[in-house]
């Protein structure tokens, strides 16, 4: 019986253990510091000099400000004065407008047919060009059912008459070719810069 409490009470700390480490921040701030000499920047940029941890809480709790570790790696670490709540908020603020800029290129997929109408042809160019100019890339792909497969070479003249319509919007990335009863091709935007 001993044992089997002595089993639970090791997983439980096992647990906690991991969930710490989940939560555990990556930064180092005040206490979190570990022991040592720390080379100490002010609020302004300059250079204090190279304090223990102790010294560099009491100046900073007198500015009432934090002592954050900026170069952990460095002997002996670089600590600086600053308000750590408003630093994470700029560290927050500033991913958020990277993650905003960025444009995740999606590959949209247009399905054609060998016998479209000349006027479902232009909708589907149309939303062609949309995607091209939003930056994705655009999959054009003709499914052959059944006997179709023998006139494979009518969609071929379907997709490429579609490729020419597009003209200089984009660039072939991969040529028309046949990927079992489909033929594929993808196109992708022009990139000015």
């Amino acid at each position: 019986m001993y044992t089997l409490f002595s089993f639970l009470n090791t997983q439980e700390t096992e647990v906690d253990c991991i969930k710490q480490i989940q939560k555990k921040n990556t930064d180092l701030v005040n206490e979190s510091i570990p022991y040592g000499d720390l080379l100490v920047i002010d609020e302004n940029g300059g250079k204090v000099g190279i304090i223990s941890r102790r010294e560099a809480l009491a100046m900073a709790a007198l500015k009432e400000l934090d002592v954050v570790v900026v170069s952990p790696e460095s002997k002996p670490m670089v600590a600086k004065f600053m308000d750590y709540s408003k630093y994470r908020f700029e560290q927050q603020k500033k991913l958020k407008e990277i993650k905003k800029n960025q444009h995740i290129v999606e590959l949209k997929e247009i399905r054609l047919s060998p016998t479209i109408d000349k006027h479902d042809l232009e909708t589907k160019l149309k939303h062609a060009i949309k995607f091209l100019e939003k930056g994705d890339k655009v999959k054009l792909s003709i499914r052959f059912y059944g006997r179709m497969i023998t006139h494979s070479e009518v969609g071929r003249q379907v997709m490429m008459s579609f490729i020419e319509a597009i003209g200089s919007k984009a660039i072939i990335e991969l040529r028309p070719k046949m990927d079992g009863r489909s033929l594929i091709a993808i196109l992708a935007p022009i990139i000015i810069t």
